[in-house]
């Protein structure tokens, strides 16, 4: 990985598998899935599958983060919590204000914009590539008891001891100067 490795500090987790068919690993994020500030940009959340899980799994976390925004800590665009174990996809769009097409008892925690939804890429005009980590984290917990108006950090923090799992798709985005 390059600098901002967004895994160094935590606890190693073992890989498995996750898809979309909104973006591809490696690849530029679609316009869709930049921020409607943005031309073309419309916040929607990305397709995401996944498979793999070992025993144990109890319940499923999602987070999109960008470790190379210009502000020292990155900048949590998507945070999902409490994703039972029976679900393995989040359709596209499920990050929208209303969050109906998340499963049952899973819920969005208000982001670095602080809005409890996805909001898309907008790296700084200028800046250079961006590097966005669609993560699905397997946990062994049922819930994580981290309130709805909590941060993605503390999402993180809790969870540091209780991932089972990683699965990392990294997509790209870059506004040009």
């Amino acid at each position: 990985m390059p600098a901002n490795d967004p895994f160094t500090r935590l606890p190693q987790a073992a890989s498995f598998t996750v898809t979309s068919t909104t973006v591809t690993d490696g690849a530029a994020w679609p316009l869709e899935q930049h921020s409607s500030g943005l031309p073309g940009g419309k916040d929607t959340s990305p397709q995401l599958s996944w498979s793999g899980a070992p025993d144990g799994t109890k319940s499923y976390a999602v987070t999109v983060y960008d470790p190379d925004a210009p502000t020292g800590s990155g900048f949590w665009h998507w945070a999902v919590a409490d994703i039972p174990a029976t679900v393995t996809e989040l359709p596209k769009g499920a990050g929208d204000d209303t969050g109906s097409q998340l499963p049952k008892g899973a819920y969005q925690l208000t982001n670095d914009a602080r809005v409890a939804r996805y909001i898309g890429a907008a790296p700084p005009a200028g800046h250079g590539p961006h590097r966005y980590f669609a993560v699905v984290h397997v946990l062994d917990i049922p819930a994580t008891g981290v309130p709805a108006d909590a941060t993605p950090a503390v999402l993180g923090f809790t969870m540091a001891g209780h991932t089972l799992r990683r699965a990392v798709l990294v997509a790209t985005a870059e506004t040009p100067a």
